[in-house]
């Protein structure tokens, strides 16, 4: 059972939660750690894969890929903030977490969702500026410029959570300390709190508004993207420009829309069943990290493949011999 420490006016402070697997499963929960552990591996390869790729080589060392970078070392970040308490309830079957050790979790997990929102957002702009003044592209995204996006970011996400760590730890939570995730979340936490959490919720709703706001401007630099390809005469141009937001554009799709459902249903579904609350949590969070990576490895191979027949096709032009060609379209 969670400690708890009494104070005069008989409120108590827990000092430890017990975390949730997935309700009316507990009998099999080490065999749903199995899928559970595959994402896990397929996240963490996948995104440590992108890493080391645009490392070593030199030619990926363009604005695209920084910011490829730093979407896989969010969902990384991501990744890794929930493995040790998902591993040590589906597998270890130990639930007890201690206050501190919550809010720190709790603190990572929402810290790195925001940063992907941010990140997405800087990817957005930088597809915007590729595809409407791509002349001016390398001139407008430097490395300079691109670092200090990187460490805006950063300062953005932990400046707007600190607030919600200092006002977690005002409030007494004497009410049932279960919570229904195999992780800490802010909404789980609130809900078990038995004092007024009113300014909890307003914060939390100012963040969830600066996420819909990343929202609404990714969608308006897609707009000025549509018009800048109308605008393109060639139907082949409109294509070569569309096709290169493809990979983003579903990016923006899978973490944003997980992240709409589950909001909506701590907000409004505290009817549903419990087993809903905890899937779409395990969606927002673990779908992304997984996708993510393979959505660009595909996308960058079909961009190879693209650049391999243009240059099959200027070598048979300058008169190459068959062996000169061969060598040429090798990866």
């Amino acid at each position: 059972m969670p400690r708890a420490s009494m104070s005069p006016g008989n409120s108590s402070h827990v000092l430890a939660f017990l975390l949730a697997g997935i309700p009316g499963m507990s009998r099999f929960h080490r065999w749903v750690f199995i899928p559970f552990g595959l994402m896990y591996l397929i996240a963490m390869l996948g995104n440590g894969i992108i890493l080391l790729v645009v490392r070593a080589h030199h030619s990926l060392h363009e604005p695209m890929y920084y910011f490829l970078s730093m979407l896989a070392t969010t969902d990384l970040g991501l990744t890794l903030s929930t493995l040790p308490t998902v591993l040590c309830v589906f597998w270890f079957r130990s639930r007890e977490i201690s206050f501190p050790v919550c809010l720190a979790q709790m603190f990572f997990i929402h810290a790195f969702s925001f940063m992907e929102s941010s990140v997405l957002l800087a990817m957005a702009f930088d597809r915007y500026v590729a595809v409407c003044f791509p002349l001016r592209y390398s001139s407008i995204l430097t490395g300079a410029r691109i670092a200090k996006i990187g460490l805006g970011i950063v300062a953005r996400c932990t400046l707007a959570l600190l607030p919600l760590i200092c006002l977690l730890t005002r409030l007494p939570f004497c009410r049932s300390h279960v919570l229904s995730h195999p992780y800490c979340l802010h909404q789980d936490m609130i809900q078990l709190a038995c004092t007024d959490a009113t300014l909890n919720s307003l914060y939390g709703l100012t963040l969830v508004s600066m996420v819909i706001l990343d929202s609404l401007l990714i969608a308006f630099s897609y707009a000025m993207i549509i018009r800048a390809v109308l605008g393109i005469t060639s139907r082949e141009e409109q294509a070569r420009a569309l096709n290169t937001c493809v990979a983003h554009f579903c990016a923006v799709l899978i973490f944003y829309i997980p992240l709409a459902g589950l909001s909506i249903i701590h907000r409004y579904g505290r009817n549903a069943a419990p087993i809903s609350h905890t899937l779409m949590a395990n969606v927002y969070l673990f779908v992304p990290p997984v996708l993510n990576p393979i959505l660009y490895s595909m996308k960058n191979k079909k961009k190879c493949q693209v650049k391999h027949k243009q240059d099959l096709r200027e070598l048979k032009c300058s008169g190459k011999s068959t062996l000169q060609i061969m060598l040429t379209a090798e990866c």
